[in-house]
């Protein structure tokens, strides 16, 4: 009878001790099967978080990429397409593939992180490039309004010393005053029928004038008709502005800077005038010295 009870008992704690041995290796299996799916989960998540990393990387080189042709040196260049390329395809192989391997995935970290060192070396570049080329543009906006307002000085100092020849040159001119057109008969007196005339003389006085280089003056004389017609004289001619004029009549005189008055051109008539307005023109060394109307009755 004890026999028999012992041996139920025995049986019974085998029982136990198996249900317990078979529980605890269930359990073990449950906890492996969950680390591992935690694993393979943080896996996956390093996965995703390099793939981002990567994208954005690539976003970064891409954004940059209008900016390389700032180097000047070639080599750095080719470094800069092989780094943006190894991104480009490191990041191809993380979308392809839908698991790596905690290897892989090391190495991958390892390449991010090389690689981002070379982005922000190039990034700096860059930026110092960009600085220098600020500055650069900052010198030539000054240079060139210094440029622009010493080109102002030059072209305010050349048109004040142009005024200045001109002001130089017109106060050597030479200049006439008291202008005037008078008929004479054949007798050489004053005729107040212009048709009678034998004679014009224009009468004018040569005002001193110290800035005027002395010498011998020719002065030429134009007389034009109410008909607009020059009444020209013995083939005289002259230029003045480029141009080769005929004149009515010319005379010499000797300047020597003192006032000269009564000074006497004659033109000889050598055919009816007729009454209306003449006009007189007086010219000296490229000058016109006077223009004047006079109204000549019959």
């Amino acid at each position: 009878m004890n026999k028999k009870i012992i041996s139920v008992a025995c049986l019974v704690v085998g029982v136990v001790l198996g249900c317990l041995v078979w529980m605890l290796v269930r359990q073990n299996r449950a906890t492996e099967e969950a680390t591992q799916q935690i694993a393979e989960l943080q896996l996956m998540n390093e996965q995703l978080q390099l793939t981002n990393e990567y994208d954005e990387l690539s976003a970064s080189f891409t954004q940059h990429e209008g900016q390389v042709i700032m180097f000047n040196n070639d080599s750095i260049r080719a470094e800069y397409e092989e780094a943006k390329n190894k991104v480009e395809q490191l990041r191809q192989e993380l979308k392809q593939r839908e698991k790596l391997s905690s290897e892989r995935i090391a190495q991958l970290q390892k390449e991010i992180e090389t690689l981002k060192q070379i982005m922000r070396h190039y990034v700096e570049q860059i930026n110092e490039l960009n600085q220098e080329n600020q500055e650069l543009r900052q010198k030539n906006e000054t240079l060139e309004q210094e440029n622009t307002q010493l080109s102002s000085q030059v072209q305010t100092t050349a048109k004040e010393n142009k005024e200045l020849s001109e002001r130089m040159v017109l106060a050597e001119k030479l200049n006439v005053s008291s202008v005037s057109l008078a008929a004479l008969n054949g007798k050489g007196k004053n005729e107040k029928n212009i048709t009678k005339a034998k004679q014009l003389m224009v009468t004018f006085t040569i005002p001193q004038n110290n800035s005027t280089p002395v010498g011998k003056k020719t002065i030429y004389l134009r007389i034009t008709s109410p008909e607009g017609n020059l009444l020209a004289g013995n083939g005289i001619h002259f230029t003045f502005e480029g141009a080769n004029l005929e004149a009515s009549a010319q005379k010499t005189v000797e300047y020597e800077g003192q006032e000269i008055s009564g000074v006497k051109i004659y033109w000889d008539v050598n055919a009816t005038l007729n009454p209306g307005s003449y006009r007189v023109e007086l010219f000296a060394d490229n000058y016109r010295l006077a223009s004047r109307n006079f109204e000549m009755k019959k």
